[in-house]
């Protein structure tokens, strides 16, 4: 199947339809929230689930707190394979080094919280009360 993708400088396209055809989210409503939640960034601005991106914009596009800063290349409104998603942005030099320098970081620090579910138990609210001088 041929998808048709526009790099022409008038190409334009709303930013979650975009966002959604470039494999940024699974779905078009999750990069509708993203967007309403202030995620992306259009040259700078937050933007709506409105606005049209076109060829040559840069977006700033945040997941799970990573950043992506990426310019658009190439418009295509439906969703292909990945080989094809690529072909519409390319991702800033800064941004793929900021991006991995944030992955490394995780590798190597470990969020004390990341696997607490809950409460704590009685034994790890007496380990707290030690800690903090209240018992």
């Amino acid at each position: 199947m041929q998808y048709k993708i526009s790099t022409e400088p008038g190409a334009r396209l709303r930013i979650d339809k975009w966002l959604w055809a470039a494999r940024f989210f699974k779905t078009r409503s999750l990069a509708a929230d993203a967007v309403e939640k202030g995620r992306i960034e259009i040259n700078g601005d937050h933007v709506k689930t409105s606005k049209e991106v076109r060829v040559g914009d840069l977006v700033t596009i945040e997941i799970e707190r990573l950043r992506w800063v990426v310019e658009v290349k190439g418009i295509c409104d439906v969703r292909g394979p990945a080989t094809v998603a690529q072909t519409l942005y390319a991702e800033t030099e800064d941004s793929v080094a900021a991006r991995r320098g944030e992955l490394e970081r995780r590798k190597v620090f470990h969020e004390p919280a990341a696997e607490r579910h809950g409460r704590p138990t009685k034994r790890e609210r007496r380990v707290i009360d030690r800690f903090s001088g209240e018992g």
